[in-house]
């Protein structure tokens, strides 16, 4: 099987108590191309040794871990590493975990009956910079911004307003970051560096005031920016 190709191998962590799962998974990874599972733990507390010394590029992180658990272990990783990518991977869909999830710093929110290469292209996608929200809970996305007013509805100045701070290419880059587009992808597409692709995600994150390109794609979203 083959996902999509790198030239480097996209290196994988598994953190997962259940050892069946455990294993289904590092066999199924490893059936794609590109793909590296480069270890794994049944525990956060094993796992997070084991990150530091391995420096994935990202982890599949388990929520219903025994003792600490994965909203806590992901809050824990990004204490010592900000470029190791963390995804969620989980068999709940409550809106609290997702929200907690998010604010924890995880770059992705997918449910365990994802399909294998669907799995591998978020891999993919959020070890290139992207972010994820699994379609069956992305409405909860919504939540991350709070509405202006409850009971208002931006009218058309607002949203003026909001899309006049951006430059025309800076609208463009956040369409292509709303599709979930990663800083590589935004270049081909944009036929620029992937320098220029960040500095324009940099200048729209200042502008929108928001902190990750997670939230400025709900922002653009919720607030018809785009």
């Amino acid at each position: 099987m083959t996902a999509v190709t790198k030239t480097k191998p996209l290196n994988i962590f598994i953190v997962e108590d259940y050892k069946l799962t455990r294993v289904g998974l590092r066999s199924a990874l490893n059936e794609f191309e590109g793909i590296n599972v480069v270890g794994e733990s049944e525990t956060a507390e094993e796992g997070l040794e084991l990150i530091k010394e391995l420096k994935p590029d990202v982890v599949l992180m388990d929520l219903g871990l025994p003792g600490m658990n994965g909203i806590e272990a992901t809050q824990k990783i990004r204490e010592f590493s900000n470029d190791i990518k963390i995804i969620i991977l989980t068999s709940h869909e409550r809106e609290e975990e997702v929200l907690a999830s998010m604010g924890s710093g995880a770059h992705a929110y997918c449910l365990k009956d994802i399909e294998p290469i669907n799995l591998v292209n978020v891999l993919t996608s959020v070890g290139g910079g992207a972010a994820w929200f699994d379609p069956a809970i992305s409405r909860y996305a919504l939540n991350l911004f709070p509405r202006p007013e409850s009971t208002k509805v931006l009218n058309s100045s607002d949203v003026h307003d909001a899309r006049a701070q951006l430059t025309e290419r800076e609208l463009e880059v956040l369409r292509l970051l709303v599709k979930g587009k990663s800083n590589t992808e935004i270049a081909k597409d944009l036929i620029v560096s992937v320098h220029t692709a960040k500095a324009h995600v940099c200048s729209i994150l200042q502008k929108l005031c928001v902190d990750d390109r997670v939230q400025a794609a709900v922002k653009a979203i919720r607030e018809n920016i785009i």
